[in-house]
């Protein structure tokens, strides 16, 4: 049987949570590994948007991140990831919204000719003090396992601690940082982030199951 194949980028966020569904369901596919300056044509004729994460599953192709989470934990869901209450699934709508516009912003200011550096991290921010007092007394954001929206969070996370990592270990956000620094020590963050090389058509495939 043809495994789904999945069009990735190792340090995109859109791409680690993709990446971490599918890891979490134990499902295997055959991991393209894109460079984006330089865009082979199967992942621009399998991809609408032209962005990664793109899983092609026969004739199906999906195209969003947190769908592929979605359908991953569908067919397979052993942490118990999907449950989570609906509480969940407004954080991360907030964090793809609001959260990731003004993390854009502040990590790349100078594309913005608007762009306010500090004024956007303060609204970062604002997002991630509700974090920290959602996670406070408790593991993770709904008890003391991980649950899809954790997942589907945390490498945004991560990639706005990247920015300034100075700045924010000196932020007083004692449990972000913790679930931050849980999530980055992980057997599951090292399994999702290996390093693979660009694909070309032609290429050997390469199998990911996290």
């Amino acid at each position: 049987m043809t495994l789904p194949i999945l069009y990735s980028f190792r340090r995109c966020p859109y791409a680690m949570r993709a990446r971490l569904g599918l890891a979490s369901a134990d499902l295997r596919v055959e991991l393209r590994e894109v460079v984006l300056r330089d865009k082979p044509a199967a992942f621009l004729a399998a991809s609408p948007s032209a962005t990664v994460p793109c899983l092609k599953a026969g004739d199906s192709v999906i195209d969003e991140s947190l769908d592929i989470m979605c359908w991953a934990l569908a067919q397979n869901d052993p942490e118990g990831l999907l449950d989570m209450p609906q509480d969940g699934h407004a954080l991360i709508a907030a964090t793809d919204g609001p959260f990731k516009t003004a993390l854009d912003r502040y990590k790349y200011h100078t594309r913005y000719d608007d762009a306010d550096r500090e004024a956007e991290r303060a609204k970062a921010s604002a997002h991630l003090e509700t974090l920290n007092t959602q996670l406070t007394g408790q593991d993770w954001l709904f008890g003391p396992t991980p649950r899809l929206a954790d997942l589907a969070i945390l490498p945004f996370i991560r990639q706005f601690a990247m920015t300034d990592k100075t700045w924010f270990d000196a932020q007083d956000w004692p449990d972000l940082h913790r679930w931050l620094e849980t999530f980055l020590a992980s057997p599951r963050f090292a399994a999702i982030m290996t390093k693979y090389p660009q694909w070309h058509e032609g290429d050997a495939p390469i199998f990911f199951s996290g």
